[in-house]
């Protein structure tokens, strides 16, 4: 399945909203890569197996499940994300990367490639929901993963 979808990070026409800069975008998901467990609730353990300047190797754990992510930074720019497959699940990548396309604008693009089909096979239309459950799941973990980079920011965790 690929899944793409792209994040407004800062927007002037919500005074309520914490404005974030590029760098703290940036840091917030460096962050995210070396310490899950600030993102989500569900990881009891993560172990760092190697790391070189702009490439990091993690185990993650949650309960049973056990995910070994091979991590590449382009620095200030992107976080690339290659799951590999496991026991209980078939891999994939995640790509997020900061996008400037002009004075004042910042997003985030999201990118999800996994082996989960894009389209339902056969007739089930049981399929099609669970297609877009994983989505909708996809993306509202990263509409949670900014919301969190943006309470760190606020509290001058990335300064």
């Amino acid at each position: 399945m690929h899944f793409e979808h792209l994040l407004q990070i800062n927007d002037d026409s919500n005074p309520m909203t914490v404005v974030l800069s590029a760098e703290q975008l940036w840091r917030g998901l460096v962050h995210r890569a070396q310490a899950p467990q600030d993102f989500m609730e569900q990881v009891d353990h993560v172990a760092l197996l190697h790391r070189e300047d702009n490439y990091l190797e993690r185990e993650m754990r949650m309960g049973n499940l056990s995910v070994i992510d091979h991590i590449t930074f382009t620095p200030g720019q992107q976080v690339h994300y290659d799951t590999q497959p496991g026991d209980t699940h078939g891999g994939g990548s995640l790509t997020m990367t900061i996008e400037q396309p002009g004075p004042g604008a910042l997003f985030l693009r999201v990118v999800y490639e996994t082996p989960l089909p894009d389209t339902p096979s056969g007739t089930d239309t049981d399929d099609s929901y669970y297609v877009d459950y994983v989505k909708e799941a996809y993306r509202q973990s990263d509409i949670d993963t900014v919301r969190r980079i943006r309470e760190l920011a606020q509290r001058g965790f990335f300064d």
